[in-house]
């Protein structure tokens, strides 16, 4: 199993709303590295839903539903289904992640603007630790 951190901008697509919608396609993302993120997805891996923008906190956790399929007309993009699995007990803002030395190699803190990022197994644990959630 993998892990990841995906964005979205609240006011975009909030986690609120995909616990809602119990799903979405996670598509539109349009950065070459992303891409490759998101065709390395498998069903059952699980990501980190970060509020970009205004809350900058990871606030819940995902399962990945579906690989990767064409998203857009010349097939050149990538998207996947996502699933909610819990919201996180205590919100990981993005000033604890900093602050957090365990962390700070996190792909997301390396490329700040990169919507989809990888994350290591023991970044995982210590996100949950921060989180206050287990699964």
């Amino acid at each position: 199993m993998a892990y990841w951190l995906m964005r979205s901008e609240p006011d975009a697509y909030s986690w609120e709303r995909l616990v809602e919608d119990k799903g979405t396609e996670w598509d539109g993302v349009r950065n070459s590295t992303a891409r490759i993120h998101l065709r390395a997805m498998k069903p059952g891996d699980l990501a980190f839903f970060y509020h970009s923008n205004e809350q900058k906190a990871a606030v819940g956790i995902m399962r990945i539903a579906r690989e990767g399929r064409p998203d857009g007309e010349d097939g050149k993009w990538v998207s996947v289904a996502v699933e909610p699995v819990k919201p996180l007990a205590r919100l990981v803002t993005l000033k604890a992640i900093k602050a957090e030395p365990r962390l700070s190699a996190l792909e997301m803190l390396r490329q700040s603007r990169l919507s989809v990022s990888p994350v290591r197994d023991e970044e995982w644990m210590v996100m949950l630790e921060l989180g206050e959630t287990r699964l």
